[in-house]
């Protein structure tokens, strides 16, 4: 009986757990906190925190990979064991055996709802939903507000430059710069081709800053703007036509997919969201994009990023070092697009209100928020939101451009 229990005790999680998984456990307790008592952005950290925590349960096995082995034709029919056919080939061209490949061990649950991350399929699905719930009107009516966005995806280069510094590889540097964007599917998207063993971390990384936009942006927004700008009011945007916003989504991605063929699956899946948003004659599948698929998409991709943070891969130096560049990332986005509204507000003689350019790191559409919070602690009587939209709908379209860049350049 003794011998009994001591092997049940053995065998429990309580016996088998790491330092490292309790520190991993207390972080996804942090995260927790953040997005169910602070409200950031709860809709991602609460699966991602669950996710993280569910990994590090000590014999779970919930991202246990599935165990195969090869036996002999003979020895697989003698057990009746099924599985896959292998014909061994000579080198005339003739069969000359057989092995049977045959499945040992399943594997845990999340290892195969991560595929969706690892071959690339959540992210396009992602911006499918994006794109059906994003109105374009914004950039349609104040093209500038490309220049933002695509100034915003400068803290993806200098990041780049930094994670060479730092001895990443340049493939590694690509899918560490492009957290910059602010742009979470992308970031797996780049991974998943560029850098796949760093894709738990850099994932993390990316969504959990997404997370904390409103934490990030506004102290350097603050620093680098005077309360002067900050009050300036914008005028009112122009009334885009209905024929515009739907040539726009099949304009964009003809230009881009011809410019950048690997960006091609990002921006076409956003694009076709927000045309069957514009056309108005498919509002079931617009319905679908929006909610049942984007919120389903959503689960699984939050969940199985926050599993590959185990304690294994997560808790070691370079990781970190993925952690810091991430935050220089945002740190450079943001202050190229407030920068370079500065200079705008310049041109144009005090018209543009230099807080908008920092929602051109595309986390959409919390980056325009944030500037809208800014410019309202400034003067109550401002409202920034749909100014700030054009940007942020410009930064998604230019970090889903940038990852495409750098899969041509290192893919």
């Amino acid at each position: 009986m003794g011998q009994a229990l001591l092997s049940f005790w053995e065998s429990t999680g309580f016996y088998n757990i790491t330092s490292g998984q309790i520190i991993m456990m207390g972080i996804s307790f942090v995260l927790l906190y953040l997005a169910i008592k602070k409200g950031f952005e709860p809709l991602l950290l609460v699966p991602i925190a669950f996710g993280m925590l569910l990994a590090n349960l000590p014999m779970a096995g919930i991202m246990a990979k599935p165990v195969t082995e090869l036996v002999p034709v003979a020895t697989a029919h003698a057990l009746s064991m099924d599985g896959n056919l292998l014909n061994i080939v000579g080198e005339d061209g003739n069969v000359i055996g057989g092995m049977i490949m045959y499945l040992k061990d399943v594997g845990g649950l999340l290892y195969y709802i991560f595929q969706g991350d690892h071959l690339g399929i959540f992210p396009p699905l992602i911006f499918l939903g994006v794109g059906a719930m994003t109105d374009f009107g914004p950039l349609i009516a104040n093209p500038k507000s490309l220049l933002l966005g695509a100034a915003a995806q400068f803290g993806i280069y200098i990041t780049f430059a930094g994670a060479i510094a730092f001895g990443f590889s340049a493939q590694e540097a690509s899918a560490i710069g492009i957290i910059g964007g602010a742009d979470g599917p992308t970031a797996i998207f780049l991974a998943s081709k560029l850098a796949p063993d760093k894709l738990g971390a850099i994932a993390v990384a990316a969504y959990s800053y997404m997370a904390l936009v409103p934490v990030i942006q506004p102290p350097i927004m603050r620093f680098l703007t005077t309360e002067k700008e900050r009050k300036i009011k914008m005028e009112q945007l122009r009334v885009v036509s209905k024929l515009e916003k739907i040539i726009f989504p099949v304009v964009v991605t003809i230009l881009v997919a011809m410019i950048v063929p690997p960006a091609t699956a990002l921006v076409g899946m956003l694009m076709l969201g927000n045309l069957f948003r514009e056309s108005g004659v498919v509002g079931r599948l617009t319905d679908t994009a929006q909610n049942s698929l984007m919120n389903i998409v959503t689960i699984f991709l939050g969940v199985t990023v926050g599993a590959t943070a185990s304690a294994e891969y997560f808790l070691q130096v370079e990781t970190l070092k993925i952690i810091f560049l991430g935050v220089i990332a945002f740190g450079f986005g943001t202050a190229a697009g407030v920068l370079l509204a500065k200079v705008m507000n310049k041109l144009s003689g005090g018209k543009i209100n230099p807080l908008i350019g920092s929602a051109g790191v595309s986390a959409v559409p919390m980056a325009a928020r944030v500037s809208q919070v800014e410019g309202q602690k400034a003067d109550s009587s401002n409202f920034l939101l749909m100014h700030a939209m054009g940007p942020n709908v410009a930064g998604v379209i230019g970090s889903a451009v940038s990852a495409g860049i750098l899969l041509s350049l290192f893919g």
